[in-house]
């Protein structure tokens, strides 16, 4: 059954790629890959076994269900607009586009208009997780559609995901993802100022993790990024860039309901001093270089 079934990916970078393959080991069938990186697709479609597309089209072409995993508001209206030749309209018609990139719930909410105008069906699926869970599978993911889009992709999701919750209509899920970053991005931070004034203090770091990590300052960016941090260790899981844009993103929709979110606010700034630094492409937990005494010319 899974063998028939036709996947196609826009956009393989780390997540991209992972699911991709994870889908492989799965069963599936993976038909054709797009990359603006077209190095890239041609690596990985050699790995896979399928085609490296030349255009997000040819993709819709060769599949029945196509995921999405670009970067930015920008890139998903380029690749489902629908004056675009190239793009994924083109092909659209009884096909089922599955969107993960965290991008402003308004984009998901156009982009389900717009395939279902040309006979398709789309359904946003934002991820929790990074790159290893991709690769295994253990995503946590949050979808917004119509149910019964939503049963339609399940059994697929399934394969990406060890928590596939159904969250709303389209957009409320990209609300709730926004939001799960916004807090995310703000624990980092915080924990890379405690971090770094115990450092200043001249407290033992490993002492202060496992002190952190028994009372109310623990969290799970505890666990994945504070030896990252003490040991400078920045290797990329989820950059300091989407950070900073992700919580923009949250921000926006606070600016909207009226309210002033100021940790938030500080958080995005910091990151934006990343990317200033060019460090952008660090993770986020790239954020302590901004507060240990002694670097970044502290």
């Amino acid at each position: 059954m899974k063998s028939t079934i036709q996947i196609g990916f826009v956009g393989i970078g780390r997540m991209g790629s992972n699911m991709a393959r994870r889908l492989k080991e799965r069963g599936y069938r993976i038909a054709a890959i797009q990359d603006r990186r077209s190095e890239s697709a041609d690596l990985l479609s050699r790995e896979l076994e399928c085609e490296a597309a030349s255009s997000p089209s040819r993709v819709a072409e060769c599949s029945d269900i196509v995921f999405t995993v670009v970067s930015d508001d920008a890139a998903m209206r380029e690749i489902y607009d629908e004056q675009n030749p190239a793009g994924l309209i083109a092909h659209a018609k009884d096909r089922l586009f599955i969107n993960c990139a965290t991008v402003t719930p308004a984009i998901h909410r156009e982009i389900e208009h717009i395939v279902e105008r040309h006979s398709g069906s789309s359904l946003e699926a934002c991820m929790a997780g990074s790159i290893t869970q991709a690769r295994q599978g253990t995503l946590f993911l949050m979808c917004g559609g119509k149910t019964d889009v939503f049963a339609q992709a399940l059994p697929l999701l399934n394969a990406v995901g060890s928590t596939v919750r159904h969250i709303g209509s389209a957009g409320q899920a990209a609300i709730v993802k926004a939001l799960v970053n916004m807090v995310m991005n703000s624990n980092t931070a915080a924990l890379a100022e405690g971090l770094g004034l115990g450092a200043a203090l001249e407290i033992d770091l490993t002492l202060l993790r496992d002190v952190f990590s028994q009372t109310g300052a623990a969290s799970r960016v505890l666990e994945t990024d504070g030896e990252d941090m003490q040991q400078r260790a920045h290797e990329c899981f989820f950059s300091a860039a989407h950070a900073a844009k992700d919580s923009a993103i949250a921000l926006e929709l606070a600016r909207d309901a009226g309210l002033s979110l100021p940790v938030a606010e500080a958080t995005v700034g910091q990151y934006r001093r990343l990317i200033t630094a060019g460090k952008g492409e660090l993770d986020k937990s790239a954020v302590a270089e901004l507060t240990f005494k002694g670097r970044n010319n502290n």
